[in-house]
């Protein structure tokens, strides 16, 4: 089988098949970064074996369950569980003490398969605030959101979490947190209680509830600018004022954004929402 790189499908070839699909199912990947969907589509021919764009193209758009399970291919779903540490104890030390005996809500936009979002059920627990704080985890993949509502994964995987856990929590262990079987882990019930996972297109559904914090992290860096506005605006509009928003790592708040947000700290890309009447 010929080894299908990004390299080898043409941004016509990409147009095409971004517009059939939206044709098709009504999902606009338009403005999303070429090259990382370049990757994507050469990941899925790779998996499926196949030889042509054509062979991708007449079954995406003849299969829908294929199409629904390539998406995972189609957009990177990375997630770990405390993924980047200081995140978490910015969070514990400056930002969840504000809301102490208060009702918290969160949106954890672009959740993939739930490690951040029990993350932070955790870091909740700590800082006493689980039971007032109601979660909503939301994805466009479904295969990510089942395997996220199980909380259910592989001992394996849950090894390769440890050095951030650790440093989080020196003088804990992971079996505190999750119920050991023979080959993978469960998630504690009562991290999933005051949990919503659901399905939502973060380029094209609106978000009508309001959050104090919103987590959207290493989601934007699939997108062009025009998506970026987009996005950044909705996410301004699903925030209370002076809400936090997270962004990821690699991340670039564009200058458009921040005329939204105020940096609240810059190593941990943390920002709030500025007033509405303070920007134009």
């Amino acid at each position: 089988m010929a080894v299908v790189g990004p390299d080898m499908i043409s941004d016509e070839e990409l147009a095409a098949l971004m517009q059939a699909i939206n044709n098709r199912y009504g999902l606009d990947f338009t403005n999303y970064e070429r090259t990382s969907l370049k990757r994507g589509i050469a990941r899925l021919m790779m998996k499926h074996k196949m030889e042509n764009l054509i062979e991708l193209w007449s079954m995406v758009l003849r299969d829908k369950e294929f199409f629904l399970n390539a998406i995972d291919d189609l957009l990177v779903n990375l997630t770990e569980l405390f993924r980047n540490p200081d995140v978490w104890i910015k969070l514990r030390d400056h930002i969840l003490p504000e809301y102490s005996g208060k009702a918290l809500k969160i949106w954890h936009a672009g959740c993939s398969t739930g490690e951040e979002v029990y993350t932070m059920a955790i870091v909740l627990e700590q800082a006493g605030l689980l039971t007032n704080a109601r979660l909503t985890a939301t994805d466009l993949s479904a295969t990510a959101l089942r395997k996220a509502v199980k909380g259910h994964y592989p001992l394996e995987v849950l090894k390769m979490y440890l050095v951030p856990f650790l440093k989080f929590f020196p003088n804990k262990r992971l079996e505190d947190y999750f119920d050991y079987f023979d080959k993978h882990a469960l998630i504690k019930s009562k991290y999933q209680n005051n949990v919503l996972f659901k399905r939502h297109n973060l380029v094209t559904d609106p978000m009508l509830d309001r959050f104090d914090i919103v987590l959207c992290r290493n989601v934007m860096i699939y997108f062009d600018d025009k998506l970026k506005k987009r996005v950044l605006d909705m996410l301004h509009g699903s925030l209370k004022d002076d809400g936090y928003l997270i962004i990821g790592y690699y991340d670039i708040m564009p200058d458009y954004g921040k005329a939204l947000f105020d940096l609240f700290d810059v190593k941990t890309r943390v920002y709030r929402k500025k007033p509405v009447q303070n920007f134009k």
